[in-house]
């Protein structure tokens, strides 16, 4: 009997301990076929640039080719549903927005559950952005700004590319943090919005299209929306700079494995994410694009994800954010 136990007990010991080397053997021919991405929103956005130029490279690293997929519409919703309701094959990713898992689903149902449905693989990169307003407007800092608005209540509208998009939150925190009145003008868009801006239709806009205006001197800019200065804006300083901005908030970029995708698979799609974000060309190419890199791996942005979408639904539910 005890002989019987014993062997018993080799046997489950021994299959325990090829279960981790044969994992680790399929991630490491893994991947065995063409990535697919999924870009949940249309070609030419800063989020399907992001995509191509950093995807590209982490499949040249991988040895794999990349087919990007996109299918856009109802503000990433079809696209997400879509790689959700895919059979995990280990090769199908989606690229996600800040707004896709952090805030629209405060405001409306959405198909899926980020938590519970999809893997947090990285964070790539994030859009630069700027506070910028009219030359109209009697300010050259927040500060300045901020007592204008405070003389001046419900007398300054401010453009963002659609309503509960992170260009209209942003508007809406400066409202909260310093306790302004300024009206919100939704639009069709960040260059709808930004032409608006230039023609004196609204007076302050918060957007990453205002600066090639702010440079060319048609607008002022006040505050980055960053962590850090513009490298290119050395004198603009960041809106938590001048006392503002402290809750945060990022326009990001990132990639999401289907739930059911081995960790060992998100492990290594994420070591190569980060080698190709280290490269001085991907660098240099993501600036030109109008974003920096800000990668953060698989536990890093998960916590980055529950960080922002806590964040995000106390803005909107303070400053009675509705979709309609």
């Amino acid at each position: 009997m005890l002989r019987r136990t014993f062997t018993g007990a080799l046997a489950l010991g021994a299959a325990a301990s090829i279960r981790p080397a044969t994992a680790q053997t399929q991630a490491q021919a893994w991947p065995t076929k063409p990535l697919h991405i999924v870009i949940p929103y249309p070609p030419g956005g800063p989020s399907d640039v992001s995509t191509r130029i950093v995807m590209e490279r982490a499949g040249q690293i991988l040895g794999q080719s990349v087919l990007f997929d996109n299918k856009a519409g109802a503000s990433g919703m079809i696209g997400a549903e879509y790689v959700k309701n895919q059979p995990v094959d280990t090769h199908t990713f989606l690229t996600t927005t800040t707004a896709m898992v952090c805030i629209t689903r405060h405001l409306q149902p959405i198909p899926f559950v980020p938590e519970k449905d999809f893997i947090p693989v990285a964070r790539m990169t994030t859009s630069w952005g700027a506070f910028a307003v009219h030359p109209s407007v009697p300010a050259k800092t927040v500060a300045e700004f901020v007592a204008y608005a405070k003389a001046n209540p419900g007398k300054i509208n401010f453009g963002s590319a659609g309503l509960a998009t992170i260009t209209h939150l942003f508007g809406e925190m400066l409202n909260l943090e310093a306790g302004i009145q300024m009206v919100h003008v939704p639009y069709r868009g960040s260059a709808p919005a930004t032409n608006a801006l230039l023609a004196g239709e609204v007076q302050a806009q918060f957007d990453q299209t205002t600066l090639p205006h702010i440079k060319a001197g048609k607008l002022r800019g006040l505050a980055m929306l960053a962590e850090v200065r513009h490298p290119d804006f050395p004198d603009i300083p960041t809106l938590r700079e001048q006392g503002y901005g402290k809750e945060g908030g990022d326009s990001w970029f990132g990639v999401l494995a289907p739930a059911g995708t081995p960790l060992a698979v998100v492990a290594r799609l994420d070591q190569a994410i980060a080698a190709a974000l280290r490269a001085p060309d991907i660098m240099a190419k993501v600036h030109n694009g109008g974003m920096r890199v800000t990668y953060l791996g698989p536990a890093d942005f998960n916590a980055r994800i529950g960080v922002e979408t806590a964040m995000f639904g106390d803005i909107i539910k303070r400053g009675n954010i509705k979709l309609t």
